[in-house]
């Protein structure tokens, strides 16, 4: 069993990390929602030092396999950034939803849980990475993995540059 936070002493790994919204509620299919995580991964990279070397953005959760000089602030601010940013979209295009969310000191979108796992080994970081560029298919979502365009396997361009390990 993995560990439930981000070593403070292997910040610097390569981690598999899955940030799941709230309750799986479905809400990036829609409102350019997907837009939104994918300009939250880009300013990581460009001002955070984020490599990723493998991502899916899914319907109501995200995975993404990365490396950083410091992933712990890295996750925070992604998680910061992305409950900014929804909920000025969801206030601006179906503000009834944003009840969903509502607790007593705000609103928060995302389990508390990220189940950060140390990649350890070559096999483990295989495993995980066909883990990624599977998830649309397991769901039946898409046939081929290539085909799901929030996805580091797209054939799609992104604005995510994927890091070679």
């Amino acid at each position: 069993m993995s560990s439930m936070r981000i070593n403070q002493n292997f910040k610097q790994g390569i981690y598999f990390i899955t940030l799941s919204v709230k309750n799986l509620y479905y809400i990036f299919d829609r409102h350019n929602r997907f837009e939104i995580l994918e300009d939250s991964f880009v300013y990581c990279q460009k001002h955070k030092g984020l490599k990723i070397y493998a991502f899916v953005f899914m319907i109501n959760h995200l995975h993404f396999l990365g490396q950083a000089p410091d992933m712990i602030r890295v996750v925070n601010s992604l998680k910061s950034y992305l409950s900014y940013e929804l909920q000025k979209n969801i206030i601006a295009t179906e503000p009834r939803v944003l009840d969903l969310f509502k607790e007593k000191d705000g609103y928060h979108f995302w389990q508390d849980k990220n189940y950060p796992e140390l990649m350890t080994s070559e096999e483990m970081l295989e495993q995980k990475y066909n883990y990624i560029i599977y998830n649309p298919v397991r769901k039946n979502y898409i046939s081929l993995p290539e085909d799901w365009l929030w996805s580091s396997a797209s054939k799609l361009p992104s604005k995510i540059t994927i890091s070679n390990i």
